[in-house]
C-alpha cells in the first residue's frame, strides 16, 4: 500500500472533502482525487460515498481510516520520543482547549512561556469540541470536564465560577434585580445548539426564580460562551458568564453576586506517551504557576 496516498486518504478523511483537503496538504483537488481514485483502485475497494454536502466514508473506508489513524497516532508518539531527547525543550506543541478560555484568558500568556522557551513552537486550537488526543490531534487538552479516557494523563487545573451579568446600559433600562424572584421581568441570553456546551449546566440561570423549577424562554441564544459576553454588552439581556471572562471588560456588572452557578471543573490533560517530554513538562508547569497567580 502506498504510503503518500494512505496520508491524502486519512487527511481527506478527517477533513471532509476534497477542498477542505486542499488547503491543508496545498494539492490541488484534482490531484488529491486521482490519489484516492487510485488507492481505491489499489484495494479494489470504494473508499468514500459522494454527496452534495461532502464525502462519507464507507464501511471499508470507515476501517481503513481507523487503522491508519492507529498507524499515524504510534508514528506521531516515536517521533516525539525521538526527537525530544528527553531533556531537551523545543519542537511544536499543539494545545487546545475551548474558544472562551483559550481567547481570553491563554492566549494573553502565551507570549511569555515563548520568551522562556523560544525553541518551542506553540499552535493553538480553540475548539469547544473536545480534539481527541489519543491520535494527537493535540499534545495537550485544557478541558473543561473530568476525560473519560484511561490513557489520558489528568491533573485537576482550576474550578471556574459563573455568575448572572448584565450591561449597565440593559440594566438602567430594565432595572437591577434586588431578588431572585426580580429576573422573571428580564430577558436572557443562553447557550445555543452546536457544539456541547463547554458549561456543565448551561440553563441553571433560567431556572432561578421561576415557578415550578421551569425554565424561562430566553430571548437569544448563542452556541459560544465569548458571543454570550458580546451579547451581554450589546445589552440584550442577562446571561450567566464564567467570571474570568468578564475581567477588565467595561459596562457589564454581576448581577445578584451572592448566587453563584455549578462549578466547571478544568482539567490539563495529555497522552501517556507524552509522560516524559520536555516540552509537555514545561508547558504543565507553567500553566499552573500561572493559574496560582490568578483569582479565579
Amino acid at each position: 500500500m502506498d504510503w503518500d496516498k494512505l496520508k491524502i486518504f486519512h487527511t481527506v478523511a478527517e477533513a471532509g472533502s476534497f477542498t477542505n483537503a486542499s488547503t491543508i496538504l496545498n494539492l490541488s483537488q484534482s490531484a488529491i482525487s486521482r490519489q484516492i481514485q487510485s488507492l481505491e483502485q489499489d484495494l479494489k475497494i470504494h473508499l468514500f460515498e459522494r454527496h452534495a454536502r461532502g464525502l462519507v466514508l464507507t464501511n471499508n473506508g470507515e476501517y481503513l481510516y481507523k487503522t491508519a489513524n492507529e498507524v499515524i497516532s504510534k508514528l506521531k508518539d516515536v517521533e516525539a520520543t525521538l526527537g525530544d531527547e528527553k531533556d531537551k525543550i523545543n519542537g511544536k506543541l499543539t494545545v487546545t482547549t475551548v474558544v472562551s478560555f483559550g481567547t481570553t484568558w491563554l492566549t494573553p500568556r502565551i507570549q511569555e512561556f515563548m520568551s522562556l522557551y523560544p525553541e518551542i513552537e506553540i499552535d493553538l486550537i480553540f475548539d469547544d469540541k473536545e480534539l481527541d488526543l489519543s491520535t494527537r490531534q493535540a499534545d495537550i487538552g485544557i478541558f473543561m470536564r473530568r476525560p473519560k479516557q484511561l490513557n489520558y494523563i489528568q491533573k485537576k487545573l482550576i474550578d471556574l465560577h459563573y455568575h448572572i451579568y448584565g450591561s449597565t446600559k440593559y440594566l438602567e433600562k430594565s432595572g437591577h434585580p434586588k431578588k431572585i424572584s426580580d429576573l422573571n421581568k428580564h430577558k436572557f441570553i443562553t447557550y445555543g445548539r452546536g457544539a456541547p456546551s463547554p458549561v456543565f449546566n448551561p440553563d441553571w440561570a433560567l431556572k432561578l426564580g421561576s415557578k415550578d423549577n421551569k425554565k424561562r424562554k430566553p430571548i437569544m441564544k448563542v452556541n459560544s460562551v465569548y458571543g454570550l459576553l458580546l451579547a451581554v454588552q450589546s445589552g440584550v439581556g442577562l446571561a450567566a458568564l464564567p467570571d474570568y471572562i468578564t475581567v477588565n471588560v467595561p459596562n457589564i456588572i454581576k448581577v445578584l453576586p451572592e448566587i453563584e452557578g455549578p462549578l466547571t471543573e478544568t482539567h490539563f490533560v495529555y497522552p501517556q506517551s507524552l509522560k516524559n517530554v520536555g516540552k509537555v513538562k514545561a508547558f504543565r508547569n507553567f500553566l499552573f504557576s500561572k493559574v496560582s497567580e490568578w483569582k479565579f
